[in-house]
């Protein structure tokens, strides 16, 4: 009777053969609202245990998707294929590398050694798939309507190195932080260009893909920190790259919060950059003494963090009720 009460709500919750790959960027967003109220911390003297247990949950997060999606890649390989294969959903993929690097500064905080080494194991998996996802694009012959804000995941994500590797002691660590730099910037100029283009002459993104239109802020926030990493200071042109992200929220907010887009695991797409957008915040406020700067960062801070728990709640309804993994 215990088994076919297991096998009934094993059935009642799905199959993992139907696990979105992007559900990984919840892992992005979570990690990156951990590191913002780490920089609260310093800021507004908050408790780091917020930040701790934050962290806590994203690597738990990590843990079961990880464990899940490893699952989906043995007993359904093929499916697995077919999504890297996919123009759109190849994209996602990216969320796993940049999780490995947003995940090395909350497990430092326990560990160096440990940091440091996830670190350098996301570095690789992320430089490897830039390697590949650029070298399909270059192939050609893609669709217009496969130009959508997910391109800027797996290569722009090499950003995130730089990010999470400022503090890094490799005598190498300078080198990479500023390929990364070099390849996340030059390849954002132009994805960004191209999207733009599509977005303002062609029809509007589907309603699944709506909340994705977040991730345009990304470079620029992304960019801001890592490039403000490596020169350990904030000039005019690091001013220019976060005033620019934070314009391009306020008017994509109204375009993606709307009733009418439906909830499901896309959704996730707005954590990270929205994250982001709250840690460069954080760290502008710190630098430059003004009070609308520490109001926008308290701002950003409390609304990410309100709409990361939504979410979380929301997928684990969707997850016991049976809508998360069903075809």
């Amino acid at each position: 009777m215990q088994t076919m009460a297991t096998v009934q709500k094993q059935k009642s919750i799905g199959s993992v053969q139907f696990l979105p790959i992007n559900l990984f960027a919840s892992v992005m967003g979570i990690s990156g609202l951990s590191l913002a109220w780490k920089q609260a911390c310093m800021l507004f003297g908050t408790s780091p245990v917020i930040a701790e247990w934050i962290g806590i949950v994203a690597v738990l997060v990590f843990i079961v998707l990880s464990i899940s999606y490893l699952s989906k890649w043995v007993l359904y390989p093929q499916i697995v294929k077919n999504e890297f294969a996919h123009p759109i959903l190849g994209h996602f993929f990216g969320t796993i590398t940049i999780s490995i690097l947003l995940l090395s500064p909350v497990i430092g905080t326990y560990s160096q050694i440990g940091g440091q080494i996830i670190w350098i194991i996301g570095t690789l998996l992320t430089l490897a798939l830039s390697f590949v996802i650029v070298t399909r694009l270059l192939n050609g012959n893609h669709e217009p309507g496969h130009v959508v804000p997910a391109m800027l995941i797996p290569v722009v994500g090499t950003l995130n190195i730089a990010v999470t590797g400022g503090t890094m002691p490799f005598a190498w660590a300078h080198e990479m932080n500023l390929i990364s730099l070099a390849i996340g910037g030059i390849v954002a100029l132009i994805f960004v260009s191209l999207i733009f283009s599509r977005l303002i002459h062609q029809a509007p993104l589907p309603a699944g893909l709506t909340p994705s239109l977040l991730i345009l802020i990304a470079p620029f926030e992304v960019g801001f920190l890592g490039y403000t990493n490596f020169v350990q200071r904030i000039d005019p042109f690091a001013s220019i790259l976060f005033y620019f992200g934070l314009f391009m929220f306020l008017v994509l907010f109204f375009k993606v919060f709307k009733k009418s887009i439906p909830f499901g695991a896309s959704w996730w797409a707005v954590g990270f950059p929205m994250a982001a957008l709250s840690n460069a915040a954080l760290k502008y406020a710190m630098v430059v003494d003004s009070w609308l700067l520490i109001a926008i960062s308290a701002i950003v801070l409390a609304l990410v963090s309100l709409v990361l728990a939504i979410l979380f709640i929301r997928t684990i309804s969707m997850l016991f009720k049976g809508n998360l993994l069903k075809g």
